[in-house]
């Protein structure tokens, strides 16, 4: 993961979906901080697991926190 705020996670979709895009590259959708850190782990940060998402800087979370998963 190269640049500054390599993860982004956009506001949940009308499934409770939020669109994960990792370097640029949208990943798939989590419908949890259990998915996202699977999608971590995949980017190269096979350690990555539920809380370092809940701490974490590198992720710009937008329309709300890792505790916001519906619309």
């Amino acid at each position: 993961m190269a640049s500054a705020q390599p993860v982004v996670v956009y506001p949940p979709d009308v499934d409770g979906g939020r669109t994960v895009r990792i370097d640029g590259a949208i990943v798939g959708r989590a419908f949890s901080v259990q998915d996202l850190a699977r999608f971590m782990q995949e980017a190269g940060l096979q350690e990555f697991d539920e809380m370092d998402v809940v701490r974490s800087a590198l992720i710009e979370w937008r329309g709300g926190g890792p505790e916001i998963w519906t619309r």
